[in-house]
């Protein structure tokens, strides 16, 4: 009876959820740019992106220091009043960015040589391929509670 009573009171608090995604579209006019604005296709993929998380409770937003991550994610930045955390994918250690995240609903935006890596560092598997160029539409969803870690790619157009 009691072991009932312990299994009721497990919290999920420690449960975490990462959505991951890639910038939105970029002004792709000047190859040689190495840090392009969106355009408004991408624009209008970030109006998209914050009204898909707007019910998502995320506590915490990461962003590569680029125009075109920054502003994926500014508009559900300035929704939630959330401080946009910037990272650089070479440097982040991922154990430490887990237990910094635990209990929280984060999201990721990064790019189409970076995202994948990220998601495929934190479930400690190389399942993910790198994302083609022209695809802005992958949300990776990582989900871990207690010691279960679940995955999944979504396409959202």
């Amino acid at each position: 009876m009691l072991f009932v009573f312990l299994l009721g009171d497990i919290s999920h608090d420690d449960c975490s959820t990462f959505y991951l995604i890639r910038h939105a579209e970029k002004i792709r006019a000047d190859k040689s740019e190495r840090n392009p604005d969106l355009n408004e296709k991408g624009l209008l993929r970030a109006q998209k992106w914050r009204n898909y998380f707007s019910d998502k409770d995320v506590s915490k937003i990461y962003s590569t220091n680029y125009k075109r991550t920054l502003k994926t994610v500014q508009p559900l930045a300035v929704l939630n009043n959330i401080e946009i955390s910037l990272y650089t994918p070479s440097k982040i250690d991922y154990d430490d960015f887990i237990r910094s995240n635990i209990g929280g609903n984060v999201l990721v935006v990064g790019h189409s040589n970076t995202i994948p890596d990220f998601v495929n560092n934190i479930i400690d598997d190389k399942y993910y391929d790198q994302i083609d160029d022209l695809n802005n539409s992958n949300l990776y969803v990582v989900s871990m509670c207690n010691s279960k870690i679940t995955h999944k790619l979504i396409k959202v157009n």
